[in-house]
């Protein structure tokens, strides 16, 4: 996807969904980590052959811990940018351009849809 459909202003007021498949914690510090069950007939092949877990853990660094929880199903990719740039501030620009490219990456995953 280009830059440009990216930083539309219609991508922009998508609703994010955390994917009923995706579980996740947070520790006392705010860390979050998403545990992801990995189904389908290769993975449990994989799994079975090559001893690969069935559950993979990705711990998410400080910018995605942050966003993570903030995904409700009612805020808006513009929402929680606001949110991002109060707690950041100048640290997290250019905010929209990875913004999007983060919610294109989490719903290319499967851990999020957009609505």
């Amino acid at each position: 996807m280009k830059k440009k459909e990216l930083l539309s202003q219609n991508f922009l007021e998508r609703v994010p969904c955390i994917s009923a498949d995706v579980k996740w914690t947070a520790d006392e510090n705010g860390n979050v980590t998403l545990a992801i069950e990995n189904k389908g007939t290769m993975k449990r092949i994989t799994q079975v052959l090559l001893k690969k877990p069935k559950i993979s853990y990705i711990h998410l660094e400080k910018y995605g811990s942050f966003i993570f929880p903030l995904i409700d199903g009612e805020a808006t990719l513009i929402d929680i940018g606001k949110r991002v740039e109060e707690r950041f501030g100048d640290e997290c620009q250019p905010l929209y351009e990875r913004l999007a490219q983060y919610f294109k990456t989490l719903e290319a995953n499967k851990f999020i849809i957009l609505k």
